[in-house]
């Protein structure tokens, strides 16, 4: 590690709300961060005024933070790659940054996405794409709304690692006291916890849209965790992973916060708005929409029951009214 900077050197990539959050939390932990913008009047300004005009324009962000549109100058020499980019575009980017990937560098993803097509989760498709071991990617999953971690508000994740000394060494890159990071070695139940409470959240959302109340909202949170834990288990996690903060945590805050984009996504849509209008008034990606059916797919190739994602995704591809998706999650 670079010997002026003690914890060491990250690149985030890239520099949208969560990958410009975690940046912070990064560069207020006390290691040096080289965030990735796509767009050159993003990188200018962040490295100009200290600030991301296009997600948090009120937040200055640490004189630490330094933006760049070169990929291979944000790698060069980074201990720790931090990738926070959409789930469906991660394997055609990583085609491209793999060459700039240093060779002991630990690879942190923070997308909660499954690959449509394949069903792999973001380690695995790093692991497929770039060749790296998975001893060296690590996952970081909770309840971590962006725009609460920027303005400082109390947060904490799990990051997960097959590698437990790798995931120790993370967590000291970025410990804060508005941010405690926990480790464990359960990588298939920390993602997937991360995931599934998407699909969840646009139901929840769906019912608020409707004008369902307290109880139904309740209802569909547990069990939508029932239908994670179902899945999860089958797939090889360890079930307290998904009590704690990657599971029953992160479900809690993406189910009641209106900062969720996957609850306003599915708000939006409860409201009658087509998929199409719930996507421009959003702004943002909303990985359930994208991952509904993937998830779907999975379940039924280990024959697992979730009729939750199953009446969501059929919503999202127009195979049910929205009245029809009420009736459905409501069906014993």
């Amino acid at each position: 590690m670079s010997p002026t900077h003690p914890a060491g050197r990250a690149a985030v990539l890239s520099a949208g709300s969560w990958g410009t959050a975690a940046a912070k939390i990064l560069a207020d932990a006390g290691t040096d961060v080289t965030l990735h913008a796509r767009r050159p009047e993003i990188a200018d300004a962040i490295n100009t005024t200290g600030r991301n005009p296009a997600y948090f324009p009120d937040i200055e962000l640490p004189t630490t933070v330094k933006a760049t549109t070169n990929v291979a100058a944000a790698l060069d020499g980074a201990d720790y790659l931090v990738l926070s980019i959409p789930a469906q575009s991660l394997r055609a980017n990583l085609a491209t940054w793999a060459p700039f990937i240093p060779p002991t560098t630990l690879v942190v993803s923070l997308m909660k996405g499954i690959e449509r097509g394949t069903g792999l989760r973001a380690s695995e498709v790093i692991a497929q794409t770039t060749g790296i071991p998975p001893q060296r990617i690590a996952v970081l999953s909770g309840p971590n709304l962006a725009r609460e971690i920027v303005t400082e508000q109390p947060a904490a994740a799990t990051i997960a690692c097959p590698d437990a000394d790798a995931a120790h060494r993370f967590q000291a890159a970025c410990r804060t006291p508005y941010f405690r990071p926990y480790t464990s070695t359960d990588v298939i139940g920390c993602e997937l916890g991360g995931v599934l409470k998407n699909v969840t959240a646009l139901a929840v959302g769906i019912a608020a849209g409707m004008g369902m109340g307290a109880n139904a909202l309740a209802l569909l949170t547990t069990r939508g965790l029932a239908e994670t834990a179902r899945l999860a288990t089958a797939l090889g996690a360890d079930p307290a992973t998904l009590v704690g903060l990657a599971g029953l945590g992160d479900l809690v805050a993406t189910c009641s916060s209106p900062l969720s984009r996957n609850r306003t996504f599915g708000h939006h849509l409860g409201t009658g708005l087509s998929v199409d209008e719930a996507a421009a008034a959003t702004r943002q990606t909303t990985e359930g929409v994208k991952s509904a059916d993937a998830i779907v797919t999975l379940a039924r190739a280990h024959s697992i029951e979730m009729p939750i994602t199953e009446t969501v995704a059929a919503l999202l591809r127009g195979a049910l009214t929205l009245d029809e998706a009420a009736t459905a999650l409501m069906k014993p």
